[in-house]
């Protein structure tokens, strides 16, 4: 059993640390996490955490300060593996990386040649740096668990805005795979809400000129029907917005997209804005700045699940177990 909790937070996403901090009735440790002149990374802890139970809080995303400077994903990584680093030196009890976005995780094969797999290089940096157990939300591919030689918990906002959309009563509604790859995650959403499926297919095909031009297909019916596209993350929207416009030419009425991750890269905003969509939900796992926040768009706070799974680490109790009552 190790000793009590010490809860701590970088600066990647402190408002959804404190909504945690506030949902498990813990404090945040105090400690200080910021650059030198020469972009150093440096982490003071204000309390000892010798022989506690250590959860640190930090997604590897894109943030910005209460000032609008932009902190990268690099910075935010950093910021882990140091904050890491110093609980163990420390003489922590045990680590828990809580990663709510898992940053590189798209990078999680050799899908052409002398490319890396980011994905594991950063679960491998993860585990040196000292963590003894990572725990994080709807992975990019279910298989990265696998890069790591620690354990691992990964759960899901799959029910947090499954039940979301059950309380809208959107009527004549179908679920939406935005591509192929997606297809077994949008299946599993539309069994949970007993709706059925349609599945957009892109496919590249020859033009008489030699070009090629990229076509798209639905499989299933979508006109007359509300869609509901659901995925794993929202990145620069090309995709989204793109399958949207092709829904609406199909005949299809009121457009929603579901995502655990809102990312927001790039022009997404801009592109879901000018997008034929009536609602985007998505959870606060990536923190936003204003800037990046627009009428259509609904987030969900993930704090009091992350929070019953913090509490249940703890403890000792079955992390699976929340998710089949």
């Amino acid at each position: 059993m190790y000793g009590e909790i010490a809860l701590f937070s970088g600066n990647g996403n402190p408002q959804l640390a404190q909504e945690i901090s506030q949902a498990l009735a813990v404090p945040l440790c105090p400690a200080d996490v910021f650059k030198f002149s020469n972009q150093n990374i440096f982490c003071r802890l204000k309390t000892s955490v010798r022989g506690k139970d250590v959860f640190i809080i930090q997604p590897v995303a894109n943030s910005y300060d209460e000032n609008g400077v932009l902190a990268s994903v690099n910075d935010n990584l950093m910021e882990l593996l140091i904050m890491i680093d110093t609980a163990k030196r420390d003489s922590a009890g045990r680590i828990t990386a809580v990663v709510p976005y898992y940053g590189y995780g798209r990078t999680d094969k050799k899908d052409q040649p002398r490319v890396p797999i980011t994905a594991r290089l950063v679960a491998d940096m993860i585990s040196t740096a000292g963590a003894n157990r990572f725990l994080t939300l709807d992975l990019h591919a279910g298989q990265i668990q696998g890069f790591f030689n620690i354990q691992v918990d990964e759960i899901t906002a799959f029910y947090l805005l499954s039940d979301y959309v059950r309380k809208k009563h959107i009527p004549n509604a179908v679920v939406i795979s935005g591509d192929i790859g997606a297809t077994k995650r949008s299946r599993n959403f539309a069994q949970n809400l007993d709706l059925p499926l349609a599945i957009i297919e892109k496919r590249r095909v020859q033009q008489k000129d030699g070009s090629k031009a990229e076509v798209l297909n639905v499989i299933g019916e979508v006109t007359g029907k509300n869609c509901i596209i659901f995925d794993d993350e929202i990145d620069t929207a090309g995709t989204v917005a793109q399958a949207m416009v092709f829904l609406k030419e199909e005949g299809a009425l009121d457009i929603y997209a579901c995502v655990t991750h809102g990312v927001f890269s790039g022009p997404a905003v801009q592109r879901l804005q000018e997008a034929p969509v009536k609602e985007v939900v998505a959870t606060n796992t990536v923190a936003l700045p204003p800037h990046k926040r627009f009428p259509k768009l609904t987030q969900l706070s993930v704090a009091p699940l992350l929070a019953e799974v913090i509490r249940r680490v703890h403890l000792g109790i079955s992390v699976g177990e929340l998710f089949n009552e």
